[in-house]
């Protein structure tokens, strides 16, 4: 491959000079930033940098739940995170749909209003009662401006043909995408605002100085007047703060026959969740069993959770139902101590947005307007 300093006259021009922002990272975060930008400076050089030839980390391997917070899961928080900083972190995910669903049209990526519903085995202690359900759903109607979004439904095994289920609770807001058709809806509206998207190049350091960023890369340096990071899950090598890689996986079985389960679902406070793509299972999770192991950058799948995933599909999800697995894949998402992004200017004209805890489809657009509203 060629070098910076190689390319041609028209090459460097059209491409590489007088770059006004830079984005590394070309997933929702990146190209929700770079439109979020085009809307407040309509002539300047935007322009997204993908080490992958696909958006690398988690943004086009996600499972497409446009979930924004189930009870088991907001129970857990309570008891473990102060009040105000769950609630704030359950506004931004709500309201950061509604952002994404702003800046590209929702049929564009298969959204269906579908519904979620959270699992609670058998001879598993509940601890959400008729009073807890009151108080998310008078918490989540400040915040919404919709009543009762929460319930219990117990007749979720009938319904869904689930085994080894005593109830559920659902959420009638929450839905699914196709996380694929995202992505390329985001592109689509990319290219059509004039942002250049540059595949196959890697960020390898950086250098500010009080009017441009130099950014190394094998093929050269780059340089731009600004710089957004937005890396995810791997931005380990531009800010030392609480944040570490966190490897989710995911399977999609064969076409299922007659499938009964319609929706989204998540089990063992948000820990496992599946859906129904058309008439195949997705499910995804596991990563409780093995924490350290999957505490890192690197893609691929382990025969504990895949086996965890398959037993789980054998036992609650599909009982009694012939199945096989017919794609399998990890993603990699950024997660900290706590729930909420890191958002912020690191200097005059860099600025970063992590840390979406795997929740990247509600987060991604609204951290990208707050990076855009920076510049």
């Amino acid at each position: 491959m060629l070098r910076f300093d190689e390319l041609s006259f028209w090459e460097k021009l059209s491409y590489f000079e007088k770059i006004d922002f830079l984005i590394i990272g070309s997933g929702i975060v990146g190209m929700s930033t770079a439109l979020y930008l085009r809307r407040k400076h309509n002539d300047a050089r935007i322009v997204i940098m993908e080490r992958g030839y696909l958006p690398t980390g988690a943004s086009s391997k996600n499972a497409g739940f446009t979930c924004f917070g189930s009870p088991t899961e907001l129970y857990d928080d309570l008891k473990n995170i102060d009040e105000n900083t769950v609630w704030d972190t359950f506004s931004n995910r709500y309201h950061g749909l509604k952002s994404l669903f702003d800046l590209v049209d929702k049929t564009t990526f298969d959204y269906e209003p579908c519904k979620s519903w959270d699992l609670i085995e058998n001879g598993v202690k509940n601890d959400i009662d008729n009073e807890f359900i009151e108080y998310i759903n008078t918490k989540s109607k400040e915040i919404t401006g919709i009543s009762n979004i929460y319930g219990e439904d117990g007749e979720i095994s009938e319904k869904f043909g689930f085994e080894h289920i005593q109830t559920s609770y659902c959420n009638k807001l929450e839905g699914a995408i196709h996380t694929g058709k995202l992505v390329q809806a985001l592109h689509k509206e990319v290219t059509h605002n004039n942002i250049q998207v540059l595949y196959g190049i890697e960020a390898l350091s950086m250098e500010n100085s009080s009017k441009e960023v130099h950014i190394e890369t094998k093929y050269g340096t780059l340089k731009t007047e600004n710089c957004i990071i937005a890396t995810n899950g791997f931005a380990k090598q531009w800010i030392n703060e609480d944040i570490l890689p966190a490897r989710a996986q995911v399977l999609v079985t064969n076409p299922i026959k007659d499938l009964k389960v319609k929706g989204t679902f998540h089990f063992e406070k948000g820990y496992y969740y599946f859906r129904n793509v058309g008439d195949r299972i997705l499910l995804g999770g596991g990563r409780n069993i093995d924490i350290d192991g999957e505490t890192t950058e690197v893609f691929g799948t382990t025969d504990q959770i895949q086996n965890k995933l398959q037993e789980l599909l054998n036992t609650i999800i599909l009982p009694n139902q012939p199945w096989s697995i017919e794609y399998s894949w990890s993603g990699i998402m950024g997660v900290g101590k706590t729930k909420s992004p890191i958002v912020k200017m690191l200097n005059n004209n860099t600025a970063i947005g992590v840390r979406l805890g795997g929740m990247g489809v509600a987060l991604g657009a609204q951290v990208g307007k707050k990076l855009a509203s920076y510049f």
